[in-house]
């Protein structure tokens, strides 16, 4: 069809040009009889044909409009996002004329008209303004109101600011959401950190129109059920490293008691015992034997509940029991404990560096070269020495970067990527390598100082760093055993040793 209409448009060029205007000729005749069998094919084609694009701006569908009580940050941040959503936004002030800078393309009325403009309201507003409210109890009747508002510290009313605003406004459908979001997360849209808009209400029709909107704007709607659980909606903005509290109060624990061993056995033995001031040490030195005990210590009791809780399973023969709750507690927050042993890693690998360039080693270094020239002596090469030298950094090269990638593959966007077995097999075998090998290198660290070095009968402070890997890694050989890792798959499968109800001892699942 196209090729017909390119062909009628060049006879036609073809007839202007002709100097016989009027068809007098019998080539102009024959001409312009193709042309029009030309158009009218072209023509007929036409109608067959789809437009991508609508020719009546009329056709295209109204954008919903939205109110937005309150021009704060959150407000302005919410306002912005629901217009490049595809929004109409208009704000509901106190002073419409003088409400500051808002986004491009919304509107600013007085909180009557605006509530009346609009079937869905956010109030972006705390919690003591909610008075003016009470006044605007008509507007509202059967209006979607998103309570947004956080408090500034647990209980601090007695009851949540959802459960309140519905008991203000009984004719309104109130739904808590988007409270846990900031008003940066907002404005830039949603990533891997922020994608949850959490939301209750007790309107299912008021909650699936919330959810419409957070979907629109790129986020994923969780439902948490009635507007009974708003407070804990409410609370948990207010939660600091919740996750954390436990990995971190650990880490401080061990750190502290740590510190003050080795002062102990390093500074206060030197100066009571051999009247020296070794506290210049306790910057670089000691803090380079405490940050590894703490990061193997911490290491091993991210692995050490899996262990414990294996035992348990052959113990008890069955997998559906429920663990007490400290070993639950402890294996939700396996992956804080190895990431900030991790960090601890980081740090003994930094100070280890700078040690070559410290005062106290170039001195030493320098005056025991003066010293051995002075008396003409030299030092024998002691291939036992090199080889457990180079052991021990090795081993402590391998186990750190394996702890790198298990600090990496920790992360959602790269555990994501991974399959099952593939995320299981590097936390899980690899994890137990780098146990393996950081248990190993503080070992080749020792030495032969196993039996020695003992002050006021105090041992080395690496070796209370041993006790706990090596009982992790002796435990996970026994459960590797054929035997037992059988016994332990069967139970992990379905399998239970008290048998089914009919005492046959099937497994309960095929």
């Amino acid at each position: 069809m196209r090729k017909q209409g390119q062909a009628a448009r060049k006879i036609m060029r073809f007839l202007r040009r002709c100097r016989h205007r009027r068809y007098h000729c019998c080539w102009c005749r024959a001409a312009a009889m193709s042309a029009d069998r030309l158009s009218s094919v072209s023509k007929e084609a036409k109608p067959e044909s789809v437009s991508l694009c609508p020719l009546d701006p009329a056709a295209a569908p109204e954008q919903e409009l939205l109110c937005i009580f309150g021009t704060g940050d959150l407000g302005r941040s919410l306002g912005q996002r629901l217009l490049h959503s595809g929004y109409r936004v208009v704000y509901g002030s106190r002073r419409p004329q003088s409400c500051g800078p808002l986004p491009q393309g919304a509107q600013a009325m007085s909180h009557e008209a605006a509530a009346q403009s609009a079937s869905l309201v956010f109030l972006c507003i705390h919690r003591e303004h909610y008075d003016f409210l009470e006044n605007l109890a008509p507007r509202l009747q059967g209006k979607v109101l998103v309570d947004v508002s956080n408090n500034l510290k647990k209980n601090l009313y007695p009851e949540a600011n959802a459960e309140c605003l519905q008991r203000m406004i009984p004719g309104a459908h109130v739904v808590k959401a988007f409270n846990t979001l900031s008003a940066w997360a907002l404005q830039n849209g949603p990533s891997d950190a922020n994608r949850q808009v959490y939301l209750c209400g007790n309107g299912a029709e008021a909650k699936q129109a919330v959810a419409e909107v957070a979907t629109k704007l790129g986020f994923a709607a969780l439902d948490k059920g009635s507007l009974s659980a708003a407070r804990e909606l409410e609370e948990f903005p207010l939660q600091l490293f919740p996750e954390w509290r436990m990995p971190l109060y650990v880490a401080l624990g061990l750190t502290a008691f740590i510190f003050v061993y080795v002062v102990i056995r390093e500074v206060v033995y030197a100066y009571v015992e051999q009247g020296e001031d070794d506290s210049f040490r306790i910057m670089v030195s000691l803090a380079n034997k405490v940050f590894p005990i703490v990061s193997l210590i911490m290491l091993s009791l991210c692995y050490l509940p899996g262990v414990i809780a294996g035992f348990i399973q052959l113990y008890i023969g069955t997998k559906y029991r429920r663990f007490p709750d400290w070993l639950d507690r402890w294996m939700l927050c396996r992956k804080q404990l190895g990431l900030v042993a991790l960090g601890f890693a980081f740090l003994h690998m930094v100070y280890t560096l700078i040690i070559p360039i410290r005062y106290y080693v170039i001195f030493w270094s320098s005056a025991n070269t003066v010293s051995k020239i002075r008396e003409n002596r030299t030092s024998v090469f002691d291939t036992t020495t090199a080889w457990r030298s180079d052991s021990y950094y090795s081993m402590g090269i391998l186990g750190f970067g394996l702890f790198l990638l298990l600090g990496i593959t920790s992360l959602p966007s790269v555990s994501n990527a991974l399959s099952w077995r593939e995320f299981s097999f590097i936390q899980s075998k690899l994890g137990y390598l780098t146990v393996f090998f950081c248990t190993l290198h503080t070992y080749l660290y020792g030495w032969d100082k196993f039996l020695r070095s003992y002050k006021w009968h105090m041992p080395p402070a690496y070796m209370l760093s041993l006790l706990l890997p090596s009982v992790l890694l002796v435990l996970k050989l026994l459960l590797l055993l054929p035997c037992v890792d059988r016994s332990l798959t069967r139970i992990r499968q379905g399998w239970e040793r008290t048998g089914t109800q009919d005492g046959t001892g099937k497994p309960l699942l095929t």
